[in-house]
């Protein structure tokens, strides 16, 4: 067997280890569960955005949300911002790809909102960008990071910097915490 194979499983289950061993880390996991959960009830949405496999991220959680997680009930008001590709040809061929998130943002959120961004660096320039809007707006906003938090810490309302340098391992953690965060939403959103 390769060694590879155990190895980067004992790599992930590390990282998530060592945010299980954080209670202050997990205090900020239901931070961003009950600031999704205060918005969906006052009539917000929660925009979610990301790049290459935080996209993907951003696209699940958002399902997530939008269509059941355990159990019939509702849908919930949440959309991943890169979901439609003419949008984003357009935008990035005519203002650049630095402005695909900020331009959505800015047409389609509201005071109130919720904006999660998802970036294992946390420097991607159209999430900082975003993040920018975002603040003007009155949008409050959720980073999803790698160990340092990048530029997008100094935006976050709640940061959840996994503790780690390494891309796939952050990434494993980030739909963990994405998921524990849809599972928090929707018990408090609905009853079983």
């Amino acid at each position: 067997m390769n060694p590879r194979i155990p190895q980067s499983i004992e790599q992930s289950i590390a990282a998530k280890q060592a945010i299980l061993n954080n209670p202050e880390f997990l205090d900020r996991i239901q931070q961003g569960a009950e600031m999704i959960v205060a918005s969906l009830r006052d009539g917000g949405k929660i925009h979610f955005c990301g790049n290459g496999g935080s996209a993907a991220d951003a696209q699940h959680l958002a399902a997530e949300l939008s269509g059941r997680f355990y159990f019939d009930r509702p849908p919930l008001n949440a959309e991943a911002l890169h979901c439609n590709t003419s949008y984003l040809t357009a935008v990035g061929n005519d203002y650049g790809y630095d402005l695909i998130f900020s331009r959505l943002l800015r047409g389609s959120a509201k005071t109130g909102d919720v904006i999660v961004g998802i970036s294992t660096s946390g420097n991607s320039k159209n999430i900082l960008n975003a993040f920018e809007v975002a603040k003007e707006m009155g949008v409050k906003i959720i980073a999803m990071t790698g160990e340092t938090g990048g530029a997008m810490k100094d935006y976050a309302d709640t940061l959840l910097n996994v503790p780690s340098k390494d891309t796939p391992r952050i990434q494993e953690s980030h739909i963990m915490i994405g998921h524990i965060i849809c599972e928090l939403v929707e018990s408090a959103m609905f009853e079983k």
